[in-house]
């Protein structure tokens, strides 16, 4: 796959913060349809790596493009209402309503009838009409990422990026919602970056996974490859340790 035809590319991406290096080179290709998780421990460069498609993070060095055009070249704005976000903990306007949250891209977008969208949106992710006027103080954490997804889908979006989604739901709440996910996608079929420590939600969910460690890539491969052949050292000592090796 050419970087041109790849719907998010980094290539030699560099991120530092004083002296302490966040992406060390990163290079990462996601073809258009497919799902690529990025797994690691805290601090290795995950999160800062899904925010270079959004421009929330800007490299030392280096190019991002989405859609084969380097992120510089739109505004910021602009590029952000293209691209499906879910932030950790959802990150809903605390004092808008449900609806009001999940119609914000379509209606930043001037696309027609931007209620109506939000309220099919809402509906896909299991949320009915009773929902539309609720807050998101009154909601569950399940819930609340219910809405998050929402919003991130209301436009119809090709690309969706998704940081830590449903890190801080309890077992039986995050499976609902993996499967939430996992049905608009297969439905919608849009690109996805997933950012995850656990490596079993990212086998689940994505088409390859990449760990990463220390601002670096060590492996990208499919989840079949990488639990029958990881890389020696960290790669495999981290699969061990989540108790899915082969």
């Amino acid at each position: 796959m050419s970087r041109a035809s790849a719907a998010l590319s980094a290539e030699g991406v560099v991120r530092r913060y004083g002296r302490t290096t966040a992406l060390a080179g990163v290079d990462l290709d996601v073809a258009p349809g497919r799902c690529t998780a990025l797994v690691g421990e805290s601090g290795s460069g995950k999160t800062t790596l899904l925010r270079t498609f959004n421009r929330l993070v800007e490299p030392d060095e280096g190019t991002v493009t989405v859609r084969g055009r380097p992120v510089a070249e739109p505004a910021p704005e602009a590029l952000r209402r293209s691209i499906g976000y879910v932030p950790q903990h959802g990150g809903l306007l605390p004092h808008w309503t449900v609806l009001a949250n999940v119609a914000l891209v379509p209606r930043l977008l001037a696309l027609a009838d931007a209620e109506a969208l939000a309220r099919a949106a809402l509906e896909r992710v299991g949320l009915g009409k009773d929902f539309d006027e609720r807050w998101p103080r009154g909601l569950s954490g399940g819930e609340r990422q219910r809405v998050a997804l929402a919003r991130a889908l209301a436009a119809d979006p090709d690309i969706v990026l998704l940081d830590e989604p449903f890190g801080a739901l309890d077992a039986l709440t995050r499976s609902d919602v993996q499967r939430v996910f996992a049905d608009q996608r297969a439905e919608r079929g849009f690109t996805a970056l997933l950012v995850t420590h656990d490596l079993r939600e990212a086998i689940a969910l994505a088409d390859d996974i990449a760990v990463m460690r220390e601002g670096r890539i060590l492996q990208r491969a499919a989840p079949e490859v990488l639990l029958t052949d990881p890389a020696p050292g960290y790669v495999a000592e981290l699969l061990q340790r989540a108790g899915v090796a082969a």
